[in-house]
């Protein structure tokens, strides 16, 4: 997906010309800003659509913008014209909806034993879905195997449901039968398009070579419902970093080139997000020291998925990519965007992901969110982590015995304390 053009205003972000302005300044993250922007009104529309006017007056762009950005979508068959719509003076105002089936992102969610794929377009339904088990010390060829093996899996259900019609080539490592261009382009239904030679592109990780949080909160999709599931929050991050716009991921944060994989040859494919447990370097996709997984510490998560799959990956902690998809929905603010919020995971372990002002609230070190780890029992038992008295160590303790009263006040506790940090 190309960049939109400059021109900037209270919502929107300025920028032209190269890659980096004489203030150091990456313009071209800046324009994806600015497509990203549309993209998102565009989702919330819905059918009824909304007309470049509206665009520029609720972003800020300039009209010239706005219709540089708009005419990239549309020659990529993200948008199409719906039709007209009543001006107070002059001509109709032409409207244009987002193509949801046009572009599909894959999620997926690591758990310690489970294994959670989906496929959503770019309204963030979802359109197939598989779980399998999984056991995330495994290894990491055992592990990475097994997303690939889903994915392709997940992909090849998709395209398998579709009519027979316009079959030329099957991409390679799908089932046979996969469709490839069904009647030229891509509609409403979720059709994914099957072929080669077409570059997967328009997907840069999330905070890579922009300030933290200037494009999480204006994701393209997210599901209808479920969106707490960490599959689609996954899937939701890809399609936040397909709505960034940035030309060329492969080059983009990526010591990886997503070409010649096994899904390279689906065209309407963005990306792939993938959301698990952290400590993790979400700008570089490269896991630590996972908790009770040290095993993984150091392994390029990100890179390895991009060569064995060969569409962009974003990977990201399954709190923070629940936080977003929630953002995205529009959760923590009256009409969404803008919200504040913390999302409290409870299972195997505890962790939080923060929303802050509508975007997800990483800290300088990334490491923000760690909710079970704070210590409220100085003398407490030993974490994992080495400390001692940490909440995930008390709680888990507590659910192991049964004792759920004891369980509800140390979580309690725990979140008592962070509301209090927040508010």
């Amino acid at each position: 997906m190309a960049g939109g053009g400059g021109g900037g205003g209270a919502g929107g972000v300025g920028g032209s010309g190269g890659v980096t302005g004489a203030a150091g300044v990456n313009l071209l993250a800046l324009r994806s800003h600015n497509t990203a922007l549309v993209l998102d009104l565009l989702r919330t529309a819905g059918t009824d659509g909304i007309s470049r006017l509206e665009l520029a007056e609720r972003t800020g762009l300039t009209p010239q913008a706005v219709s540089k950005i708009t005419a990239r979508l549309r020659e990529e068959g993200l948008v199409a014209e719906a039709g007209y719509r009543a001006s107070t003076g002059g001509k109709p105002r032409t409207v244009l909806r987002l193509v949801p089936g046009a572009g599909h992102a894959l999620g997926v969610h690591l758990d310690r034993d489970e294994l959670h794929v989906v496929l959503v377009d770019l309204n963030g339904t979802v359109v197939a879905e598989r779980r399998a088990p999984l056991d995330l010390g495994s290894g990491a060829d055992a592990v990475v195997a097994a997303v690939a093996r889903e994915a392709e899996a997940v992909v090849g259900e998709a395209v398998a449901g579709l009519p027979d019609a316009a079959v030329t080539e099957v991409g390679g490592g799908l089932p046979d039968g996969a469709v490839t261009e069904v009647g030229g382009g891509v509609h409403d239904g979720g059709v994914i398009e099957v072929g080669s030679g077409v570059p997967c592109t328009a997907v840069t990780e999330v905070g890579s070579g922009v300030p933290d949080g200037a494009v999480i909160d204006v994701g393209v999709g997210v599901p209808d419902a479920g969106v707490t599931e960490f599959g689609a929050g996954a899937a939701s991050a890809a399609l936040t970093d397909v709505g960034a716009g940035v030309s060329d991921a492969a080059t983009v944060g990526s010591g990886a080139e997503p070409a010649g994989g096994r899904l390279a040859g689906v065209r309407s494919l963005l990306g792939l997000g993938v959301a698990l447990p952290g400590p993790l370097d979400h700008t570089r996709g490269v896991l630590h020291r996972v908790t009770g997984f040290p095993e993984w510490d150091g392994f390029p998560l990100r890179d390895a998925l991009v060569r064995r799959l060969g569409v962009p990956v974003a990977v990201d902690k399954d709190t923070n990519a629940a936080a977003l998809g929630l953002a995205v929905a529009g959760e923590g603010g009256e009409g969404g965007g803008g919200g504040s919020f913390a999302f409290l995971y409870l299972g195997t372990g505890l962790g939080a992901g923060l929303v802050i002002g509508g975007a997800v609230h990483r800290g300088a070190r990334t490491g923000a969110g760690e909710f079970g780890h704070q210590v409220i029992q100085l003398d407490g038992p030993r974490c994992e982590c080495g400390n001692r008295g940490c909440l995930e160590t008390l709680w888990l303790g507590a659910v192991s015995r049964g004792e759920v009263e004891e369980a509800a006040r140390v979580l309690g506790e725990g979140a008592a304390n962070l509301v209090g940090l927040l508010d």
